[in-house]
């Protein structure tokens, strides 16, 4: 995958923007982060993600998930984009637009059927 791939994928969810963030290329949804790219090693953060979960992606495959120290204390783990299928990025990608979408936004894509 690379980045043309998750925008791509986040197009299918109404509202998402492509914006920027840190100065990278970013997804939003009404001014709110639904992932980044990080140029500088080819990951995407992904978002809402509890620290128990993080741990156990990271350990199940090193060559898609890690993390760095910057990221410890918040719910994100950071995904290699060669290495990540699309299907995980998407049930990623629509867990943290359920969290930012409005609530309008969330009830008609439900209506219409999820990805």
């Amino acid at each position: 995958m690379d980045w043309n791939d998750v925008v791509d994928l986040a197009a299918t969810l109404p509202g998402a923007e492509v914006s920027t963030s840190y100065g990278t290329p970013a997804l939003k949804v009404r001014g709110k982060l639904l992932t980044r790219l990080r140029p500088e090693d080819g990951s995407i953060t992904l978002h809402d993600v509890p620290p128990g979960e993080r741990e156990m992606l990271i350990e199940a495959d090193r060559s898609v998930f890690h993390t760095t120290p910057h990221y410890a204390g918040y719910p994100i783990v950071l995904a290699r984009l060669p290495a990540l299928e699309p299907a995980i990025l998407r049930r990623f990608l629509e867990r943290r637009w359920r969290a930012i979408a409005p609530k309008r936004a969330v009830e008609a894509f439900d209506a219409r059927g999820a990805l």
